[in-house]
Parts: C-alpha cells; sequence; structure tokens
C-alpha cells in the first residue's frame, strides 16, 4: 500500500494472496490458458490501485521483455457520455492500435486520458482504427437524427448500432491481444466505466474463452468512487460472477504484522507499539494508515487519531489561515481537482492573489498538491495557461471537505463554477468541459432547472446522433449514455414552474427520446433499473402536447403512448390510444405520419380482428405508393415499411393466402438481409418460419428460427421477440421428436419473457411453451399438469388483455390436455368454448384454424358428438383446401397435404375423427 497518496509503490506490504493470484493468472495466460478474468472488490482507500500497480511494476522486473504484456488501464470518474468509449481507447491504445489522426496526438497518457474527448470524438478516432466501425457510427446516427426529427425512433432500430460497435470493437481488441505475446488486461475502477465501454467490456468478457487474454477489474464497493448513483456496474458485476464469467475476491483491511511492517518503512522514529495500536484503531484501512502515519507525532504521549476521515479533514482545514480555509472549501466545490483562475472567479477576487494562497497551502502538504500534469478532461491548454492546477491528496479527502459546505453554500458555487468554466455557447465547447458545466448547472438546484434541462437534452440528442457543431465533433452512438443524460433533463424538467410556458414542449422533447432509446427493452410490468415507468411517462408527455395544442406533437405522442400500453396494459387500451393516432393524422394531413400511424395500427388491430388489420395494413401500402414515399425513404419511414411488409405478408399467411404470404415474406427476409444492421431481421425471420413450418419445410423452418436466435443472441440483451423465436424452435422441435432439447429452449424461452414481460408477447410464448410440454409430455402427468397450468393463467389474462386468439389457443390446448389426462367431458367443453370464440371473430394471427376445429372434432367424437365432431372436421378440411389452392407450385403443395401432421390427419379422417 502507498505511503505517498500521490501513487507510488516504493512502500507497499502484504497483499500476499492478491499478488500470487494475479501471478497465478499471469503464469496461466503466458503457458497458454488465458480466458479467466478476475474482480478484485474493497472500499475506498483499500489499495485496490496500488496492489494493480505493483503487479505492473513487478512484472516489467522478473519477465523477460516480449514474454507477456500487462496493460493497465483507469476508467474515469465522469457523468455519462463524457468520455464514451473512453475505456476501449485506452485499451487499444495500450495495445498499440490506436495511433492519433491528429499531430502531436490526439489521446495524451501520464494522467491526462480525459483530454481524448476535448479534441474530438471517441467515433472520429475509433472509426479510423476499427475496420467497419465507421458505416456503423456513420448508419446509426443517420437513423436517429431523421427519427428525432420525425418525433419517434424505430423499436428494435437503435440497439443493433450499438452493440454491433461493440463487436466490432472486441474484434479489434482481440485482433491486437493475437499480434503479440499473452496479455493481462487490469482495468482499475471499474466503477467509473462509461456505458459504452461497459458494453464493450461486457461483451469482451463473454468472448475471452481460450484466448490468450486475462482480464483484471478493481471494484470500488462502497459507492464512494462511483460516477453516478444507480451505477450499472454492481449488479453487472453480480450476474457475471452468477454466471462464471468472472471470479471476485475482496480486499480487506492489512492485518497486524503488515501493518508493523509499514511503520518500520515510513516511521523510524515510531514507538514500539505504533503498529498494534495503529492496526487497533484503523482496522488495517491502507488511506486511514496513510493519512495518520503523516500526522503522528512523537512527541505527543501516545496516539491521537480522528474518529474517522470526516474529523481528519476538520483537523486540517483548522490548521489554516481564515483566507486559506475560504478558498479551499470554494474549492472543493468544484471537485477533486480545481483550477485557481475558476476558484478566484467564483470567490469574486483577483487571480494573483488565489494563486498565491493556494500555493502556500500545497507547500504545506496536507489538503492539495500541484497537478498541471495530470489535470481533469474538461481542462483545455488556454486553462493550463493561465492558471495553476491542483488536486486534494486524496478522493475520500476531497468528499469530507466538500461536506463541510452547508446546501446553500453547494448551491451558489456550483452556479458560480458553471458561469466560470463558460467561455462560449455550450454545444460549441469540447464534450468533457460541457459534461463538467452540466454537472455543476444540475447541483446549483431549482434555480437553474431550465439550464439543467437544455444542457442533458443537448448531450443526450449528441449522445445519440453525433454531429458536428462549429470544430467541436460530438461523440454519437452511445445510446446508454443518452439515456443517463434523458434522465437528467426529465428530472430538471419537472421542476420548472407548471406555468412556464417551455416546459411542455422541452419534457415532450426529453420523454419521447428517452422511451424511443429504451423501447428495445421495456419491461412491461415491471418499472425499469432507474425506476422508469414507461406509460407515466408518455402519459405524462401526451398531456404537454394537448396543452401545447400542436397537431404534429399530439400525433406522436398519442401514437408514442399506444405502444406504452401495449408494453404495460395489453391490446384494448392501446388499439383504442393507436386508433386516435389515426384519426388525428387524418386530420392533419400528413402522409408521413398517417402511414406510421397505419402501419402500427394495423399490427395491433390484426391481434384483435385480423381482417380489419389486414385492411388497415393495406391502405398503409397504398399511402406509401400513392404519395411516393419511396422518394424521401428516410430511417422512421423505412422502418414502418419494413414492419408493414412483413406484417402484411403474415396477415396473408393467417387469412390463408400461403402462397403469396411465401412470396412476400421471402422477399422482405433477403431485402432485410442486405441492410447493414437488419434490425428488423429477427422479427420478418419469424414470420418466415410460421409459413415454412405450415408448409411442411421442417428443416428450413428450424434453421431459419436458430437464424433469428442466433442474431439477437450476437447483439446482447435480453429480449422479447429472442424468447418467442426460442419458444417457436422448441415447439418445433417436440414435434419432431426432439423432446429433451425442445423442453429446455423452452423453459430458457419462458425465463427470457418472464423477465421482459412485453404484454403482447407473454401470452403467445406462454401457449408455445404449454403445447411444447404437451408435445413431449409422452404421458407424463407431471407435464401434462403444468401445461394446463400454462393455459389457464394464459385465458385469465387475455380476459383483461383483451388478446383473443390467445384466449382461442388456450381452450384448444386445455382441451387436447384434457383429452391426453382421459378428461372426456373437460376436453368437450374447452373444445366448444375456443370454437365458439373463433367463429365469432373469424381467422387470427398466430393461430391455426384448422387446427383448433380438427382438435375440437376429436375431443367431441371422443365424446359421442359424432354429428357435431363431423361437422367441424368438415369445416377443417375446407380450410385445408382453400390454403392449398393457394399455392401455385404442384410439389410444394403435396407437401402441404401430406407431409404436414395436422393437414394428412385432417384429409385421412374420413367418415370421422381418429
Amino acid at each position: 500500500m502507498p505511503i505517498g497518496l500521490a501513487g507510488g509503490v516504493e512502500n507497499f506490504v502484504d497483499r500476499v494472496e492478491h499478488l500470487a493470484e494475479l501471478r497465478e493468472l499471469l503464469d496461466d495466460v503466458t503457458a497458454g490458458g488465458g480466458g479467466r478474468a478476475l474482480v478484485i472488490d474493497g472500499v475506498t482507500g483499500m489499495g485496490k490501485s496500488t496492489l494493480l500497480r505493483r503487479f505492473v511494476s513487478e512484472t516489467e522486473q522478473v519477465r523477460p521483455p516480449g514474454a507477456c504484456r500487462v496493460v493497465l488501464v483507469r476508467c474515469q470518474p465522469v457523468i455519462g457520455s463524457g468520455l464514451s468509449y473512453g475505456l476501449a481507447i485506452d485499451l487499444l491504445q495500450s495495445l498499440g492500435k490506436v495511433r492519433s489522426p491528429h499531430p502531436g496526438g490526439l489521446f495524451r497518457k501520464a494522467g491526462i486520458i480525459a483530454a481524448r474527448g476535448a479534441v474530438a470524438a471517441a467515433p472520429e478516432a475509433l472509426s479510423a482504427l476499427v475496420p467497419g466501425l465507421g458505416a456503423v457510427f456513420t448508419l446509426g446516427a443517420e437513423v436517429t437524427k431523421a427519427s428525432l426529427a420525425a418525433g419517434s425512433i424505430p423499436a428494435d432500430s437503435l440497439q443493433p448500432f450499438q452493440h454491433a460497435a461493440a463487436e466490432r470493437i472486441v474484434d479489434a481488441v482481440l485482433d491486437a491481444v493475437r499480434s503479440g505475446p499473452p496479455v493481462v488486461l487490469l482495468v482499475d475502477d471499474v466503477q467509473d466505466c462509461d456505458l459504452s465501454s461497459l458494453l464493450v467490456l461486457e461483451r469482451l468478457l463473454r468472448r475471452l474463452s481460450d484466448r490468450p487474454l486475462a482480464v483484471v477489474l478493481s471494484h470500488c464497493s462502497d459507492g464512494v468512487r462511483s460516477s453516478s448513483a444507480g451505477s450499472p456496474v454492481e449488479p453487472l458485476i453480480r450476474a457475471w460472477a452468477r454466471e462464471g464469467l468472472v471470479r471476485r475476491r475482496t480486499m480487506g483491511g492489512l492485518p497486524r504484522d503488515a501493518v508493523d511492517d509499514l511503520v518500520r518503512l515510513v516511521r523510524d522514529d515510531a514507538t514500539p507499539d505504533l503498529g498494534a495500536e495503529l492496526h487497533e484503531l484503523t482496522s488495517g484501512h491502507a488511506v486511514f494508515l496513510s493519512l495518520c502515519l503523516a500526522e503522528w507525532d512523537p512527541a505527543r504521549r501516545g496516539i491521537v487519531l480522528p474518529e474517522d476521515l470526516r474529523h481528519l479533514a476538520d483537523d486540517r482545514l483548522d490548521r489554516l489561515r481564515d483566507d486559506e480555509r475560504d478558498l479551499v472549501l470554494i474549492a472543493a466545490a468544484q471537485g477533486e481537482a480545481f483550477l485557481s483562475r475558476h476558484v478566484a472567479d467564483v470567490k469574486g477576487v483577483p487571480h494573483d492573489d488565489v494563486a498565491d494562497t493556494l500555493a502556500r497551502v500545497a507547500r504545506a502538504g496536507t489538503l492539495i498538491r500541484p497537478a498541471d500534469d495530470e489535470p481533469p478532461g474538461w481542462v483545455d491548454a488556454d486553462d493550463l495557461r493561465g492558471a495553476d492546477c491542483y488536486r486534494f491528496e486524496h478522493r475520500a479527502l476531497w468528499q469530507m471537505v466538500y461536506e463541510q459546505l452547508s446546501p446553500h453554500q453547494r448551491r451558489s458555487r456550483h452556479a458560480g463554477f458553471a458561469r466560470a468554466l463558460t467561455y462560449r455557447p455550450l454545444r460549441e465547447m469540447p464534450l468533457p468541459r460541457r459534461l463538467e458545466i452540466a454537472r455543476h448547472l444540475r447541483l446549483a438546484g431549482p434555480d437553474f432547472a431550465a439550464e439543467t434541462a437544455q444542457a442533458h437534452y443537448d448531450l443526450a440528442v449528441d449522445a445519440a446522433t453525433g454531429g458536428q457543431v462549429g470544430e467541436v465533433a460530438l461523440s454519437g452512438l452511445s445510446l446508454s449514455e443518452a439515456e443517463q443524460h434523458c434522465l437528467e433533463a426529465i428530472t430538471a424538467i419537472r421542476r420548472l414552474p407548471a406555468g412556464d410556458e417551455s416546459r411542455d414542449r422541452r419534457l415532450i422533447e426529453a420523454a419521447e427520446l428517452l422511451l424511443s432509446l429504451t423501447e428495445v427493452r421495456w419491461r412491461g410490468r415491471h418499472l425499469d433499473a432507474a425506476g422508469l415507468d414507461i406509460d407515466a411517462l408518455a402519459a405524462e408527455a401526451e398531456s404537454a402536447a394537448a396543452r401545447c395544442g400542436d397537431a404534429s406533437l399530439r400525433i406522436r405522442t398519442t401514437l408514442l403512448r399506444g405502444k406504452t400500453l401495449l408494453a404495460t396494459s395489453g391490446l384494448t387500451p392501446s388499439l383504442e390510444k393507436l386508433g386516435e393516432a389515426v384519426l388525428m393524422a387524418e386530420e392533419h394531413g400528413d402522409p408521413v405520419a398517417l402511414f406510421v400511424a397505419r402501419v402500427e395500427y394495423g399490427r395491433q388491430l390484426s391481434k384483435r380482428r385480423l381482417a380489419d388489420g389486414h385492411a388497415q395494413l393495406r391502405e398503409a401500402e397504398a399511402i406509401y405508393e400513392n404519395a411516393r414515399l419511396a422518394e424521401h425513404d428516410g430511417p422512421l419511414v423505412r422502418h414502418a415499411r419494413n414492419l408493414g411488409e412483413m406484417q402484411l405478408g403474415i396477415s396473408l399467411y393467417d387469412t390463408g393466402d400461403l402462397g403469396e404470404a411465401l412470396a412476400r415474406l421471402r422477399r422482405c427476409v433477403e431485402r432485410l438481409h442486405d441492410e447493414p444492421l437488419q434490425a428488423e431481421l429477427p422479427i420478418a425471420l419469424n414470420y418466415y418460419a410460421q409459413v415454412l413450418a405450415s408448409l411442411g419445410s421442417y428443416q428450413e423452418a428450424e434453421a431459419v428460427l436458430r437464424e433469428a436466435v442466433a442474431i439477437e443472441t450476437a447483439r446482447g440483451g435480453e429480449s422479447g421477440w429472442r424468447a418467442y423465436n426460442k419458444a417457436m424452435l422448441a415447439r418445433l422441435l417436440a414435434e419432431n421428436g426432439t423432446a429433451q432439447e425442445a423442453l429446455e429452449l423452452v423453459a430458457d424461452a419462458w425465463a427470457e419473457t418472464e423477465r421482459t414481460w412485453l404484454a403482447n408477447l407473454v401470452p403467445i410464448v406462454r401457449n408455445l411453451y404449454a403445447e411444447t410440454l404437451l408435445l413431449a409430455a409422452a404421458g407424463s402427468d407431471e407435464l401434462l399438469l403444468q401445461a394446463d397450468r400454462l393455459a389457464v393463467a394464459t385465458i385469465a389474462e387475455t380476459l383483461q388483455s383483451g388478446m383473443v386468439r390467445s384466449e382461442i389457443a388456450a381452450h384448444s390446448l386445455r382441451g387436447r390436455i384434457h383429452a391426453e389426462r382421459g378428461d372426456v367431458a373437460g376436453a368437450g367443453e374447452h373444445a366448444r368454448t375456443a370454437v365458439r370464440l373463433l367463429t365469432e371473430v373469424g381467422d387470427m394471427p398466430a393461430l391455426w384454424t384448422e387446427e383448433v376445429l380438427y382438435y375440437a372434432a376429436v375431443a367431441l367424437a371422443a365424446d359421442g358428438e359424432d354429428d357435431e365432431a363431423e361437422h367441424l372436421l368438415a369445416r377443417a378440411r375446407r380450410e385445408v383446401a382453400r390454403k392449398a389452392a393457394t399455392i401455385l407450385d404442384d410439389a410444394l403443395r403435396t407437401q402441404f397435404l401430406t407431409d404436414v401432421v395436422l393437414n394428412a390427419a385432417i384429409g385421412g379422417a374420413g367418415g370421422g375423427t381418429r
């Protein structure tokens, strides 16, 4: 552990077990093992950073050159997207992959790591060095910019860009690893990792297996070092540990003998009992030991130690003159690092006086130290030419000094630093500077709510879209950081007075962006990790649009509300709201708005009445052609076209036109395969597989579903559509006799569905789960009872959600389950209910009419109702014949009639049922 708080390893003691584990990791990776990751946890100041530096120093001394590479990078404590992809850049730089495109070097090391964001955007540098990444950033920015202008970012269209960027960066890292000796990557202070780099790190850990790379993460576990509230790092590390991706080790206080060693190293004048007393009072906490040893006076009787760092900070402040103390307290509001000129600006006194006073305090060596060689990222060259940079001796010490300020003092001084840092319009300043100003505005309190909201909203837009303002490049495609800034903006907007005329428009903009960014991972019945209630926020935006009286805003927010209602409350309230959006768009006369609204309304209306939804989709297609929307085919229109085209294809299938459905969906899938990131492809593959399976092309359907699952698995994260595709694949496997794989796969699909909980997909996946259990039961009453419980749950849920198709399917399943268990009467009852509902509503999506009719006929025939059974069987035959007539290819039509088990059973039933 260090005795000098600025760092160094010369007084490192103990940590034998931790060093041994790091050496073992190094030995393993150099021997060809690799593929391991370790997390070292510990509270602030326990010596984690010093341990890593000692390991680097030791390795350089004892390992022959070229035997291995030990790379140490440190995450920087900044808010939001300030240094998006910062860790990734540092890592590539250290591995020799990054070369600055700017004279003099874009990315300076030696403590000025954060300067990478002050000159150019991270995507600019990465794009020049990572193959294929430039196209990802460019396309992602294009989609987001155009969609923001229209007020809606397409669902499932943004997440693939960020995941694709992460995958390409990981590819570049692994290429760099393979290009030289084995690598041990040490990531210090991972709790401060920017969110974009965190995604890269997560993907890297999942690809460690058999690579000549080991990863060590140091993690501050007490929250003091977390750069923002609700940091995702700790839960992510827990998840990695559960999955076996990392091992966790805790670094506690130094043992008694190590404290004695430290005392002997640094205090020649120590008394014999000093080590024992220090250990008892500090529990071996490294920073406490360092500070207390520095404070210890052998002339005193015994040892007088502060109770904690707060008291120690009090003691050191009390030694200062009043003018010195005042300046140090002001400086603490700027942060762990600060500039003398900014302190002078906030104090309102000449800079020379402040510079002299701070230099005097620094010479005393107890609170602050010069740091011109390691300024924070928001400092530029002009700042350093006209001021001195200082740092507090330790972050924990700085925090204790900051806490000396009253709430009013904090607010007023943060406001002062925001003004002092601002030398031109915010969006024309380097990104780290903007982030620092936004932080101070946020901490300045309610009086600066409007400025805070604008600063964070602009940061969110720029993080999502990238761009150029003047000569300043903006980082783009940092969607996770954009979400954080949106949340900060909304929090600030809500603090504005209700009568503020800008409040409503600000809220609408921020809410639209946040909901659009998060749509791909909405959790229907749950708040997300940030406590976001998606429907409440959409309702708030809808009300704000009504107060504004702007027709386009009302259409956009009504459409958005329809989407959140579908995810949270089900079909019925969603359809009402989407229908309102269509009517508004018709009155407004905007063909783009009407096209997008009709596509969304038609997609969901099909779940209630297939014919009505089909009609809406046909009208949307006509709008696209008649209004010549293809001529200005921006991302929003293109996304709506893709969804509309595939929905129309599956609607044709659901209405029985198999030939046209197959042709349309095949064309759609082929076109989406050619798109760079294939955003909607998993949905199209789902629909295509449904048609293939219904035609008896089982092997092709299985391959299509496996491709769909693989695409979303590669993207990372959880997805309701991936769960749906898994469940479809499981049902197909069960039908073809692969029971064990089917059962494992469908259980996994349902678990993912429960975690994502999208209301429109939940009953479908639950029914597929029940049917897979039924097909794989092989007489197992336990599996049959489990299947029945699932079907019962679906029926109860659909009575509230209005998802009639799933209600029909669940009753049909219950009839089959009861028949399998020998309950003839129960089977007949549920069969009749399914047929009655089907007759009332007509053909439904994701539901084979002939299947419902056939199994009802089987159940009723078993109960002695031969006439009724024969009538239903005749209807089923007519349905199969009608569908067969739409298949123009003779071989495919024969396959449909003979290879599909259900169709063969219907056609071969003769005068009765089997």
